[in-house]
């Protein structure tokens, strides 16, 4: 997100803030809670997850280089309403809210790229809330590890498979049976926490729908917003 910027106003943002390095499993802020930082990770992954009652919650959507987490700061909100959970350690950019809000202020390609940013979470959004309801785990197993290999930028990450299941909203052994399918298919390996992504394109022809529709509908509207560097 931050290359879509021109110059100047990449080089005033990042002025701004700070690199931090993002620990698995850090939770950055809590459903509710207002925020004290917005973050573009740059190597790092973020599940954004849905708290509902005593439940342990279900992911929602993800955010990696591809864009930031506190975009809705532009509409003036300050409090999150998913819980952000590290889902793979790495490098952020990391800016408190007061100076991000300043920075946007003066900054109007940033303004419109978020907004544009925000209409595509909704679109993700609106997609994941289906694809929980009608997909089955095996295909939408599929699509969540190569949402994970895109932000991940490797084809090689750790995640548990109680974590899996956990973000999926499926009992672990369901995720023990649809893994064990891709692996005897030859799309994944998969060893004391390691995922290994060995045929993308085969895991992409099981993943549902949901995968190309989240794809294009970045792609369509991400395109036209970045402005020459």
């Amino acid at each position: 997100m931050l290359a879509g910027l021109p110059a100047a106003d990449r080089v005033r943002l990042v002025a701004s803030g700070e690199r931090v390095e993002l620990t698995l499993s850090q939770v950055l802020v809590q459903a509710g809670d207002r925020m004290r930082h917005v973050y573009f990770p740059t190597g790092s992954v973020i599940s954004l997850i849905a708290m509902v009652d005593a439940h342990p919650g279900l992911e929602l959507g993800m955010v990696g280089r591809e864009g930031m987490l506190g975009a809705h700061l532009a509409w003036g909100l300050h409090r999150e309403p998913l819980k952000a959970l590290v889902q793979g350690a790495g490098p952020a950019w990391r800016l408190d809210c007061a100076a991000f809000d300043a920075v946007l202020a003066r900054s109007l390609p940033l303004q419109t790229l978020l907004g544009r940013y925000l209409y595509v979470l909704m679109a993700q959004r609106a997609t994941s809330a289906g694809c929980l309801r009608y997909h089955e785990i095996g295909p939408r197993l599929a699509r969540w590890l190569l949402m994970s290999q895109d932000r991940a930028g490797c084809s090689r990450f750790h995640v548990t498979q109680e974590f899996m299941a956990c973000m999926l909203g499926v009992r672990r052994v369901g995720v023990t049976v649809a893994a064990g399918a891709l692996q005897r298919q030859g799309c994944i390996a998969y060893h004391r926490g390691e995922m290994t992504v060995l045929d993308r394109h085969t895991l992409q022809s099981l993943a549902c729908s949901c995968y190309r529709a989240d794809r294009r509908a970045y792609d369509e509207i991400m395109a036209t917003a970045h402005a020459p560097a």
